[in-house]
């Protein structure tokens, strides 16, 4: 059965090793989304990250506000708690949660899931009311995510019984459906953030029910030379030779061609690890190439600028 294509999926996480632009890319797929008219959810998860700054929004929390046409919020367990507690209990809750939040801080401490469950459940339930055509979650970094995805199944080994067992039962059945959910994992063309993510794919597997989406490699310089043009910078930057190019130009130019020199390393060592990173995939899953931006500083321009890439490269 063919995959279902990424852009028609109800949630997405979207993770990564620290450093590789995983929010930047939550952001431009959270864009392209909505520009293809959807409904879209950008929820951040992560508190390193800074989502909202992506789209230079301000004043985002819990409750998603409208930035450029999708919605835009920060995830909160204990805002999560408050609405658990009130529409499947129907527990009334004004202001702070106080007792109930410092028990619930106690059972989180001591069983694994718990308070991971809040933050999953809250994305679920958005996907199973369909307030929303599509969820893409900034989540917790690769060294965390695992506990995320695995919430549902950890709740479940602890719980045999009652209210909260079925709860995670259907959390589990919109989790482990790939043609709703998906894992995205960012990577740089680079051997750390290459092995990260090989490791982490391998883990995913094992460990989860979620479906392994595509592999998002961010920063890929460009080829601008080819093996040709070594062998001319070769003859151009002998010592006799540069010399008369300086004459001609009126200026130095061997750092240029050091400059371009280097460029050719880079991109040909990122495509080393590209080719690794391609070889320790299952064939079935996507990598999807984005260019460097050479960009002074983030925000909504290097947002547009990447839905603009992911679109040529999913539509």
């Amino acid at each position: 059965m063919a995959a279902t294509p990424l852009l028609d999926r109800s949630l997405l996480f979207v993770t990564g090793k620290g450093g590789v632009g995983k929010t930047t890319v939550t952001a431009g797929l959270a864009r392209l989304l909505a520009d293809q008219g959807k409904r879209v959810l950008a929820c951040e998860i992560d508190a390193k990250g800074d989502l909202a700054a992506a789209f230079e929004a301000h004043g985002v929390g819990f409750n998603p506000v409208d930035v450029g046409g999708l919605s835009l919020m920060h995830m909160d367990t204990e805002a999560s708690l408050r609405e658990y507690l009130r529409i499947h209990l129907k527990i009334p809750m004004v202001g702070r949660i106080g007792p109930v939040a410092r028990a619930f801080d106690f059972v989180a401490t001591a069983a694994p899931g718990v308070r991971e469950i809040l933050t999953v459940g809250k994305l679920c339930y958005e996907v199973r009311e369909r307030h929303y055509d599509a969820i893409v979650v900034d989540s917790s970094a690769t060294g965390h995510i695992v506990g995320q995805l695995t919430a549902p199944q950890a709740i479940q080994s602890l719980v045999k019984v009652g209210l909260m067992r079925s709860q995670t039962e259907w959390m589990l059945d919109i989790m482990s459906d790939p043609s709703q959910t998906g894992l995205i994992i960012v990577t740089t063309p680079e051997e750390m953030p290459v092995s990260e993510t090989l490791s982490l794919a391998s883990e995913v597997a094992d460990k989860t029910t979620v479906d392994l989406a595509a592999v998002i490699a961010n920063r890929v310089l460009p080829e601008r030379f080819a093996p040709r043009d070594e062998e001319v910078f070769d003859a151009i930057t002998k010592k006799e030779s540069l010399r008369l190019v300086d004459e001609i130009v009126h200026a130095p130019t061997e750092e240029v061609f050091a400059a371009a020199r280097l460029a050719t390393t880079l991109r040909r060592r990122g495509s080393a690890h590209l080719v690794t990173l391609r070889e320790g995939l299952s064939p079935s899953v996507p990598v999807i190439l984005l260019p460097y931006l050479f960009a002074r500083s983030e925000g909504l321009r290097m947002t547009v600028q990447i839905a603009d890439h992911l679109g040529e490269e999913l539509l």
